[in-house]
């Protein structure tokens, strides 16, 4: 294997479920020997994420992080695992500026509206999908993007759009951005990697 055919190392960081961390793990998977991309560890500001558990039984290393706001910690975490891109998935707390800046252009997000609307400070999970409802939108969605070091403005990579339903809640809108999600965030994050791939 030679260094533009070696799968990118990717580090994903999540608080919660880790939904999308598995439907990256899918993907790849399904990928097998083609698999643009190997997660090699997953990390946690929250010892009893359900993210660590779905990363264990796909025998990935994983990491808590004791303190989300040590940016030399973390870049020392993900430097011992060699990381070469950073996803976050449902990861509630800012990326210090040392790890935006060391991993620049190589750290992702999925935010569940059709940024840049709908995001900022507190715009996470059903406050999200509330706050559609209540602005009186007809579609809502799912967005990768880059990250920096201010929640939710970096550069928009891929969008998905679902419709807002007449009589939707906030939980039925979020069934369905979620599996929106699940579509977009791989397919982002695969082709991502092939283009960091093809520039070493």
């Amino acid at each position: 294997m030679t260094e533009r055919t070696r799968p990118l190392r990717v580090a994903v960081l999540a608080s919660g479920g880790g939904s999308n961390l598995q439907a990256i793990l899918d993907h790849l998977a399904a990928a097998r020997d083609a698999a643009s991309a190997r997660v090699v560890l997953v990390a946690s500001n929250r010892p009893a994420a359900g993210a660590l558990g779905r990363a264990r039984t796909a025998g990935v290393p994983v990491a808590v992080i004791a303190d989300p706001a040590d940016g030399p910690a973390i870049v020392r975490l993900l430097d011992a695992h060699r990381v070469e891109c950073v996803a976050l998935a449902g990861y509630l707390r800012l990326v210090p500026p040392e790890v935006t800046a060391r991993w620049g252009g190589r750290i992702i997000n999925i935010h569940p509206s059709l940024l840049p609307k709908f995001g900022g400070p507190g715009m996470y999970g059903r406050r999200v999908h509330e706050a559609v409802l209540a602005a009186g939108e007809t579609e809502s969605g799912a967005t990768v993007h880059a990250v920096d070091d201010v929640y939710d403005r970096g550069a928009v990579l891929a969008q998905e759009r679902v419709p807002v339903i007449p009589g939707d809640t906030a939980d039925t809108l979020a069934a369905r951005v979620l599996a929106a999600e699940h579509r977009l965030y791989p397919r982002t994050l695969d082709a991502l990697a092939r283009q960091l791939i093809t520039s070493r």
